[in-house]
């Protein structure tokens, strides 16, 4: 790519103006490549100035998308939804963030860069999978590595400290009380020192499951405690 190529030749080695050849194919795990491996070349100055660069290209995109944006939608507040890529970060590379773009391995934040464009245009960020507990997946994929309760922490906790608003939504269908009581963490989190908050949550989504009766009863116990009101803690 002609962007890649001049980033190579302003750095001085214009050998590295292509991507890595050790990253495995679609399928590989971390620790069978040699890039996303634990102590993997994706640490070394050629990983370090690769990554850098692809995720500074997709930085300058938003920036430039939300440009426009802020043009086409004047007077409406925005906002840009994040992708929750929470598989592989318990791993040091964080290898499924890295090739999406997030370059946020163990030993480096990735997601300040991204808060920081969303604040220059005054953009709200939207994330994803605040249902999720790590305990549970670490469970029914054991071989993942993830841990969405850790990405949204520090997701959130990157936008709330560049001052942006942060809303969110579930990513998988959610009916039962122990994931909307993690939703209600996440929306307003007891310990926060300044009493920070999401702005909006957006349920996914209506469906004939939702509208059965218990889910139903679940689902309005958990909406009048998003709005403060105190309800009984039974089963229902």
């Amino acid at each position: 790519m002609r962007s890649l190529r001049k980033a190579a030749e302003a750095r001085g080695h214009t050998f590295w103006a292509t991507g890595p050849d050790n990253a495995g194919t679609y399928t590989s795990q971390p620790h069978e490549t040699e890039f996303f491996s634990d102590g993997g070349s994706y640490d070394s100055y050629y990983g370090r100035f690769f990554l850098g660069w692809y995720s500074q290209v997709l930085v300058d995109h938003a920036d430039r998308v939300l440009s426009l944006a802020k043009l086409a939608f004047e007077g409406s507040q925005i906002a840009a939804k994040i992708s929750g890529v929470h598989w592989w970060y318990k791993t040091a590379s964080h290898a499924a963030e890295l090739t999406a773009g997030f370059y946020n391995p163990c030993n480096r934040d990735g997601y300040a860069a991204i808060a920081a464009v969303l604040k220059k245009h005054g953009v709200a960020l939207n994330f994803t999978c605040v249902e999720l507990r790590t305990l549970d997946h670490n469970m029914d994929y054991p071989d993942a590595m993830a841990d969405p309760e850790g990405l949204v922490w520090q997701v959130v906790n990157a936008a709330w400290d560049a001052g942006i608003l942060v809303a969110s939504e579930n990513a998988l269908p959610c009916y039962d009380r122990d994931g909307y009581n993690k939703i209600l963490e996440n929306a307003k989190p007891l310990d926060d020192p300044d009493g920070r908050h999401l702005i909006a949550f957006t349920y996914l989504r209506l469906s004939p499951t939702l509208l059965e009766r218990q889910n139903f009863l679940e689902f309005e116990r958990f909406v009048k405690q998003m709005h403060g009101e105190a309800v009984l803690d039974i089963l229902v």
